[in-house]
Parts: C-alpha cells; sequence; structure tokens
C-alpha cells in the first residue's frame, strides 16, 4: 500500500491515515468483526484509493463491508462518503439526522466548499462529494445502535462542534469514535506527559455550553479511549476532559474580549490564540521550535478564530 500509512490499534480497528493536509492530521479506522467490516470516517474522495488498499490487505472483500459511518458532514470526514460507497456494494451509510439530505443531495456542500476554497483548491482538496442513493441511509437518533456482526454500535447526539454530530460508541473496542468532540490532539505534541489536546470551534455551529455537555457525556460512558478524528487513540482521557474544558472557556473569554474589536478582531485573536497554544505546549513539555509549532497549528487557530467570530456575531 504504497503511500497509505496505518496503524492496528487492537479490538480490530486499524486507523489509517485519510491522506488529507498533512499526514498525521486526519484518521479514519476501520472496523474488522468476524469477517465483517465497517468504515468510521471518510476523509475526502481523495482518500478512498487508501481506504481501499488497506481493506484489500486486511483480506476483507468489499462485499463484506456492511457500514460507512461519518460523525458528521463536514468533508473531511464525510466528503469521500458517496464515492467510497460506489466501491462497497453492500453497505449503508450511517448519518446524524441532521446530516442525511446533506449527503443525499450534497449540491450545498460542494458549492459552500468552493466558495470558500475556491473551484481549483476544492478539486484538489476534497474532490467532489457524491450523492448517496436515499435508500443506502440510515439515520441514527441519539441512543440509536446497529448490530455490527454481533458487535453493538450505539450513537450519541453531541452537538457543540456541529448540531449533526454524532459519536459511535463501542463497548467491544473499549472507546468511542468522537469526530471532532473531544477535539483535537495530534501525535507530533506527544511528551512524556502524554497527548496534548486543543478544542476546535471551526464554523458555523459552535456552541460552548452544548460542546461542554458533549464532552462530559463522552466520558459519562467510562471507557478507556477516544479514537479522534485528529488524530488516532488517546488515553489519560481525565486530564484531557479537563484541558478541553479549561480551553473551550478561554476560548470563549478571549473572545468576548475582542468583540468590539471590528475589522482587526480575526488578527488579533489568531495571535492570542497562538501565544496561548505555545504556552500551553512549552508547559506540556513540547520541544518543538516555535515555528514549527506555528506551521503544524496555525490552519487550526485560524479556523478556530473563524468560528469564534461566527459564533460571537450570532449572539451578539
Amino acid at each position: 500500500m504504497k503511500n497509505v500509512y496505518f496503524e492496528d490499534l487492537d479490538h480490530g480497528i486499524t486507523m489509517i491515515d485519510a491522506q488529507l493536509y498533512r499526514q498525521g492530521q486526519v484518521s479514519t479506522y476501520l472496523i474488522v468483526e468476524g469477517g465483517r467490516a465497517a468504515f468510521v470516517e471518510t476523509g475526502t474522495a481523495h482518500s478512498v484509493p487508501g481506504l481501499l488498499s488497506v481493506l484489500e490487505h486486511k483480506g476483507v472483500p468489499r462485499e463484506n463491508v456492511d457500514y460507512v459511518i461519518p460523525t458528521h458532514v463536514h468533508l473531511d470526514h464525510a466528503g469521500g462518503a458517496g464515492e467510497l460507497l460506489r466501491h462497497l456494494p453492500n453497505a449503508q451509510l450511517v448519518i446524524h439526522p441532521r446530516g442525511a439530505r446533506h449527503m443525499i443531495d450534497p449540491a450545498k456542500l460542494n458549492a459552500g466548499a468552493t466558495a470558500v476554497y475556491g473551484e481549483d483548491r476544492m478539486e484538489e482538496l476534497f474532490g467532489r462529494v457524491v450523492p448517496v442513493p436515499v435508500e443506502r441511509v440510515i439515520e441514527a437518533g441519539d441512543g440509536d445502535e446497529i448490530d455490527f456482526n454481533g458487535r453493538p454500535l450505539r450513537f450519541l447526539d453531541t452537538p457543540g462542534h456541529a448540531r449533526h454530530h454524532f459519536c459511535v460508541v463501542d463497548e467491544a473496542g473499549d472507546g468511542i469514535f468522537t469526530g471532532d468532540t473531544f477535539g483535537l490532539s495530534y501525535r507530533w505534541f506527544d511528551t512524556a506527559r502524554g497527548p496534548f489536546v486543543l478544542p476546535t470551534t471551526t464554523p458555523v455551529q459552535f456552541d460552548p455550553e452544548a460542546l461542554h455537555a458533549s464532552i462530559d457525556r463522552l466520558m459519562a460512558e467510562g471507557l478507556g479511549s477516544m479514537y479522534l478524528t485528529h488524530y488516532s487513540r488517546v488515553g489519560d482521557l481525565p486530564r484531557l476532559q479537563g484541558d478541553l474544558h479549561d480551553l473551550i472557556d478561554r476560548y470563549v473569554a478571549m473572545a468576548r474580549a475582542h468583540a468590539d474589536d471590528g475589522d482587526s478582531r480575526h488578527e488579533i485573536l489568531c495571535k492570542e490564540m497562538m501565544q496561548l497554544m505555545m504556552m500551553r505546549l512549552r508547559d506540556h513539555g513540547c520541544t518543538l521550535p516555535d515555528e514549527r509549532i506555528r506551521d503544524l497549528l496555525g490552519p487550526d487557530v485560524d479556523l478556530n478564530v473563524q468560528g469564534l467570530g461566527v459564533w460571537l456575531d450570532q449572539t451578539a
């Protein structure tokens, strides 16, 4: 599998790099249970060949894939769903009820991303979002469960990052597939203290109180791992839970302090958020040069500040 990075975890779970942005930034997951398979998250249309190559490497026929499960419809999580399903004749898409219509008719997803990135950059990053036939869509509401070859997968409605977001509880895997609800934790920042985590407040549906509640709801399941989309599996969950709550509150306070800064608000908030991340990373024991940290976190800081700006404007 040339150029496809993947890592076998345990409990039949394999993390596959989605090959989006840079290696180490976006995870997808393949779960194999008794010769049957399910994908959680898809990356983009460009990620699909890599996912299929790992499936082949595992010796699982394409017709043995039962489910494709994006946690929400943002393109780094669900952009490849329709294209992936074209190659998996028996798989069904499992999606949050608020996101189903966008998978069936992705015109708004394509148009929105094209408006942000431009036609050429949109194609380069994401490809096109392919429609999913309505008869292949399962809407999973809060508390719903599917039987994946005798392995229950249960869905929790987890707003805060997006209103069309669920997380997938996999008790057999001693963990939860969290999408963006449990934040970002890149392996670049691991130290002797363990993983470093930060919340994601990307546009356009950040809701701090809902996100606080969703994080606590995940922790209440009492499982040992979180399988993040950004990036891979983490433990040490009580510490990370506390860090997420603290940083959400700091983001909110920072945003409110600059709510009336007009055209300079975004630039000021980006600078302050990066300074906060630097301080937290140094306290965590990270020894990467400042320039490298700015390179790695710059896009997330910019998106987080964009999301805080939308939230400020909506709550003004």
